[in-house]
């Protein structure tokens, strides 16, 4: 039976730590994860209003396809300056790149950024947006443990008509292979079912994670904007996208990451209800650290191994996206 890692928590992947930060007059924040040293990683969008940056490093057709720290923002391409203040700290010490002796070193941090601009946190920063900042402070702040709810990049977020939030799940597969989701859930959709009550993503729950709420007896087909979903209650809402990082402790190429990423996904489509739509710049990252190494004489082909990863990512990512907006709402 596949149980969650000890903290039910991405960083029960080893290599990986993740610090929030928060600015509570502008109600938004940042996430980094930070890696143990740079990781293989990918990256797969599928939203129609992404904002995104150094995203392309990671295609398997370019350079460097590896990743020092990701982070993740409200604000918009505001929130994108969250970048600066990691790429900073983490130069400062001495994390990234050297291409020559003299220069400083040159962190990889891809980022991504939700829309929480509309909500009633001052917005009037003057010249100079707090993001930067913030991503210096959750760089700093990065380790095992961490809260989740109304936190971090998930501070200012909504799922729908609800409070959104961010979310951590992790399982352990039966080859020792850990995988964790970490979501910074702001769609425009709902995680509810028809009752409002009950997560989309109750299959997947583990040890009443997302408080354990059995289905509604009568079950009615439901629309494509079910109540709940901030297009039911708005059709002018266009203040979303759900950021996801999946990791996972096994030795992938960079084209398996990828796989495994766009796998994961469908643990969006799981847990929201619509997903990837025009008004949403969903993504998710994939970062894999190679704690665990591929055995020799392992029964599995390695393919299939891979497919495995992919499915329980897609399984923690929808357990993320409901734990995010529970503990924001409780």
């Amino acid at each position: 039976m596949l149980k969650t890692g000890p903290r039910n928590l991405i960083t029960d992947v080893e290599g990986v730590a993740v610090g929030n930060a928060a600015c509570d007059k502008t109600k938004s924040g940042v996430t980094v994860l930070r890696c143990a040293r740079p990781f293989v990683a990918a990256v797969d969008l599928r939203g129609g209003a992404p904002a995104t940056r150094e995203i392309n490093v990671l295609n398997a057709e370019n350079l460097v396809g590896r990743a020092d720290a990701i982070a993740l923002s409200g604000g918009s391409v505001f929130g994108l300056a969250a970048a600066d203040g990691a790429t900073q700290f983490l130069s400062r010490a001495n994390v990234g790149l050297r291409l020559t002796e003299s220069s400083p070193a040159i962190p990889i941090v891809p980022a991504a950024s939700l829309h929480d601009l509309g909500n009633d946190g001052d917005k009037d920063w003057g010249e100079t947006s707090p993001y930067s900042a913030l991503g210096a402070e959750a760089c700093e702040a990065a380790g095992d443990d961490f809260q989740l709810g109304s936190v971090g990049a998930g501070t200012g977020a909504m799922a729908g008509v609800k409070k959104g939030g961010l979310g951590s799940a992790s399982i352990i597969l039966e080859h020792g292979v850990s995988v964790g989701a970490l979501a910074a859930v702001n769609p425009v959709g709902s995680v509810y079912m028809s009752d409002g009550e009950t997560f989309h993503a109750w299959p997947y729950e583990i040890d009443d994670e997302f408080g354990g709420r059995p289905p509604p007896s009568k079950r009615e087909p439901s629309s494509p904007f079910p109540p709940g979903a901030r297009l039911s209650a708005s059709p002018a809402a266009r203040e979303n996208t759900t950021l996801a990082i999946i990791a996972t402790s096994a030795d992938l190429s960079g084209v398996e990451a990828k796989r495994v990423a766009m796998m994961a996904h469908d643990g969006l489509a799981r847990a929201i209800r619509p997903a990837h739509t025009i008004f949403d710049g969903d993504l998710v990252f994939a970062v894999a650290t190679a704690a665990t190494p591929w055995q020799q004489g392992d029964a599995a082909p390695r393919t299939v191994t891979v497919a495995a990863i992919g499915a329980a990512a897609a399984d923690c990512l929808a357990r993320a996206v409901a734990r995010g907006v529970y503990e924001a709402n409780r």
